[in-house]
């Protein structure tokens, strides 16, 4: 009798002991496999990503082309000042394609006195994917405002419904820049950069602009203002400025941005926010309007008042060729500005006269 029960507690023994060990035994192998799939999975996704890529390269570079995949504010802040300031332009298919406008827009800045640094601070706005796409191609920073409800991919011309969406569109997209406490340069990239601007803009000012006309006088509401070049200070009166600015297309319906500018320079609120506005030289700040007379003070050019692709294209060219005999003088001829633009040549007055015009802007 005491040796069965011997034997009996002998084999309970056995058995807890057994159970024991199995069950220590898959603790191991589940936390072996936990601390696998830790140690893989810091590198597997992009493991299998590499593979991918060495075996579809054409489909990992066009996913990596057409995908917008930085939001706005983190391309804004690589590409600010160190006072939050960008140089923003925009550009769609018709101005993306090789040896059109933004090449040409790039070049300036290439060429010019102290302003190969400032593309540093450049961020090109796509308005279409074909535009987003040749952007990454060219520059550093590119954001894409594409959208289904608005296609912009075409050469827009001066007050179609498509440029008219195209330029509030824009006011709109700005305005956002300001909120998220960004100051900025708007340029249009048919005007080139041939100087730095910034030692001629006005240190008090919220908002300066220039102009197709200038009178003289830079506080004078009588200026002309074009959209296509302005520099503006993030602040609450900067900000509530565009907003009125925006919702002005509905008091003027048919109207693009520049014409309402014009409407509204002398309404009431823009005393009542405070916002200083100022009008910026010609001399320093010219186009074909008005062109600059002497280019020992420009610092850029604008081919506004042109009609047409072409034209534009064609005085652009010789506006930079005009630059570059410029800069090849000797410091003697170039202080007596013995040298004048050749421009206008095609964007003439008269071409604009004979499309029934007053000015024309393709894109911006």
């Amino acid at each position: 009798m005491f040796r069965d029960s011997k034997v009996s507690h002998l084999r309970c023994a056995l058995v807890t002991a057994l159970l024991f060990a199995t069950v220590s035994l898959s603790c191991l192998i589940l936390l072996r496999d936990v601390d696998s799939y830790r140690f893989f999975s810091g590198f597997s996704s992009s493991y299998h990503l590499a593979r991918f890529s060495s075996f579809f390269p054409l489909v990992s570079n066009d996913l990596a082309v057409t995908s917008n995949e930085s939001p706005l504010e983190k391309i804004l802040n690589d590409a600010a000042m160190e006072d939050k300031t960008v140089i923003l332009t925009t550009l769609n298919e018709a101005w993306a394609a090789p040896n059109s406008v933004i090449d040409l827009f790039l070049q300036s800045f290439r060429i010019g006195d102290h302003t190969r640094r400032l593309l540093n601070h450049l961020v090109i706005v796509a308005l279409d994917q074909k535009a987003f796409a040749r952007c990454q191609v060219i520059h550093t920073h590119c954001f894409s405002l594409a959208s289904k409800e608005a296609d912009f991919h075409e050469e827009a011309y001066f007050m179609t419904p498509s440029y008219l969406m195209m330029m509030w569109r824009r006011i709109d997209f700005l305005r956002s820049v300001l909120e998220m406490g960004y100051n900025f340069v708007f340029t249009d990239a048919d005007v080139m950069w041939f100087r730095d601007p910034f030692p001629q803009f006005y240190v008090d000012a919220d908002f300066q602009i220039a102009c197709d006309h200038f009178t003289g006088s830079s506080d004078d509401v009588e200026n002309r203002p074009n959209g296509g070049f302005s520099f503006v200070k993030s602040n609450n009166r900067s900000i509530e400025f565009y907003k009125f600015w925006y919702s002005s297309r509905e008091t003027y319906p048919g109207y693009h941005d520049q014409d309402v500018l014009n409407f509204i320079k002398v309404h009431p609120f823009i005393a009542d926010i405070g916002l200083k506005m100022r009008f910026l030289d010609t001399t320093n700040f010219g186009g074909l309007c008005e062109p600059s007379k002497d280019l020992n003070q420009v610092c850029t050019m604008h081919a506004n008042c042109c009609f047409g692709m072409d034209s534009k294209l064609h005085d652009l060219q010789i506006m930079l060729q005009d630059w570059k005999h410029y800069l090849s003088l000797p410091p003697s001829l170039k202080k007596l500005s013995v040298v004048s633009w050749r421009v206008p040549q095609k964007c003439s007055l008269d071409a604009l006269r004979n499309h029934g015009s007053p000015e024309e802007n393709d894109l911006m």
